[in-house]
């Protein structure tokens, strides 16, 4: 049966991972894989989430099933701490599901579409993170592309976008980056997210917010603005959360989908949809990270301590943004980089063509996306002068 199987092609992320992880040189640098990095370049567990575990682990009797939807008390936080105040008028309007990780989110909401509007087109932003399109996809839906980054400007094409997005056919769902946008770091900003809401809510399109990087970008409450926007102009909406990078819970798969209803009965309805939904994809979530997540969100010393946590990393992250903004401008003889300082988030891309990316791997042992696509993250005060002069260097070249 398996002899019609053909090799899948490396993932372009992981790929560099891998490759990553062979080079024995010592002054290898991983600027690929999107995980937060400390100044040893460990991607730490936070103390609070430590202790959550902790606690839980030592208090734990059972390891008994959740229930399709998963951990009501982690649906519940992790709901109010992106809706914010705003959850509270609308909380029975709301349906929520616990997923494996915000991909388990993602493609819980397209099965969500899929069913409820077969023929419906999913519109995501050029670029967008490149797994956006092989999850929703996958769930059969069209997946087609908005205009998003100028890359000339280094700034988001507000006026294409808005045009695309105005031109599109009621029921069309459009994928926002709450945030920290991933592959470029480029956001936009409240006006825009505000005229975004008003095409979106007037041309009957359905949003689905990708929130990953919550409190990464400026802090808890500027980073989930735009979903709030959202959610007070249209009855209906998709947000996929992932606890991955804002929690540290990378690999105990910590996510959640919150579809934003137009009344009580229709929030019901879809809790029982993707109740049915996970029961014939993966049966029941994961229990562990959900439940570190609700301790530390309900138990105030844990949750001012992650809160500090937090904002210490984000404040690292726009530190490395002017420093290596600093150092391109310093080795490339007085480029403008600082439309570096001006994103958010992990992720930057660098003006960089496939051939060049390789030739920084190779030559260099500075490893990132093919497309220039770099975790902020993974620079340090130790090696921000390599990366930059091997930058500057393969750039000259052409």
């Amino acid at each position: 049966m398996f002899e019609t199987l053909t090799r899948v092609p490396a993932d372009p992320i992981l790929g560099v991972s891998a490759a990553f992880q062979k080079d024995d040189s010592p002054i290898k640098v991983d600027l690929g894989v999107g995980v937060y990095k400390d100044d040893a370049g460990r991607t730490p567990v936070p103390g609070a989430v430590k202790r959550a575990e902790h606690d839980l682990i030592a208090a734990q009797t059972s390891k008994s099933y959740l229930s399709p939807i998963g951990n009501p008390g982690f649906n519940l936080r992790v709901a109010e701490l992106v809706l914010g105040a705003d959850l509270a008028g609308r909380k029975s309007d709301i349906a929520a599901a616990q997923a494996p990780g915000g991909s388990g989110a993602l493609r819980l909401g397209a099965e969500l579409v899929k069913l409820a509007r077969p023929a419906a087109s999913v519109h995501v932003s050029d670029p967008t993170w490149a797994n956006h399109i092989p999850l929703l996809g996958s769930a059969g839906l069209q997946v087609e592309r908005y205009p998003y980054y100028d890359a000339g400007r280094h700034s988001v094409d507000i006026d294409r976008m808005l045009a695309h997005l105005d031109a599109l056919p009621a029921g069309s769902v459009v994928v926002l980056h709450a945030c920290c946008h991933n592959p470029t770091g480029q956001d936009l900003d409240l006006a825009q997210w505000s005229a975004v809401a008003e095409v979106v809510a007037r041309r009957g399109l359905l949003p689905y917010v990708d929130i990953a990087y919550q409190g990464l970008g400026d802090d808890l409450e500027r980073d989930a603005a735009s979903v709030r926007i959202l959610a007070k102009a249209v009855p209906e909406m998709l947000v996929a959360v992932s606890c991955s990078k804002n929690f540290g819970l990378y690999r105990e798969r910590t996510g959640l989908l919150i579809a934003v209803s137009a009344s009580a009965e229709q929030a019901a309805v879809n809790t029982g949809q993707l109740g049915r939904i996970a029961r014939t994809i993966y049966s029941m979530p994961p229990d562990h990270g959900a439940a570190i997540v609700d301790k530390v969100l309900s138990t105030p010393t844990l949750r001012t301590e992650w809160t500090t946590e937090l904002a210490s990393m984000a404040s690292r992250i726009n530190g490395l943004r002017t420093i290596l903004a600093s150092h391109l401008t310093l080795h490339t003889g007085g480029a403008d980089f600082s439309w570096i300082t001006r994103q958010r988030g992990m992720f930057s891309r660098l003006d960089l063509s496939p051939e060049q990316v390789t030739r920084l791997r190779d030559e260099y042992h500075v490893y990132m996306a093919p497309d220039g696509r770099i975790n902020i993250a993974g620079i340090s005060e130790t090696n921000v002068a390599h990366v930059a002069t091997a930058v500057a260097t393969v750039a000259r070249a052409g």
